[in-house]
């Protein structure tokens, strides 16, 4: 089997990106419809590959992502305090 740093990118399934980032260890949750969220509102989210009608991601790209994002579980983002 190759060497995963061989070789051009890794791409994935957001469904399958969400599992991966469980079984790996990088999050403790993660869901497909949340990777979707991400990927829509975050500019620094990495680049997303349209395949058919599915969405792909390259994990190699998308690893360090979740591995430095600061997770907010719980937190509400829409109430913020207003500048005064």
């Amino acid at each position: 089997m190759p060497e995963a740093d061989e070789g051009g990118p890794e791409m994935m399934s957001f469904r399958e990106l969400a599992r991966r980032l469980v079984a790996d260890g990088v999050v403790q949750r993660m869901s497909n419809q949340r990777v979707s969220q991400l990927a829509r509102e975050d500019p620094a989210f990495p680049p997303v590959v349209q395949i058919g009608r599915s969405k792909a991601v390259d994990y190699r790209l998308a690893r360090p992502y979740f591995a430095s994002r600061k997770s907010r579980q719980g937190q509400r983002t829409d109430l913020r305090p207003s500048a005064e």
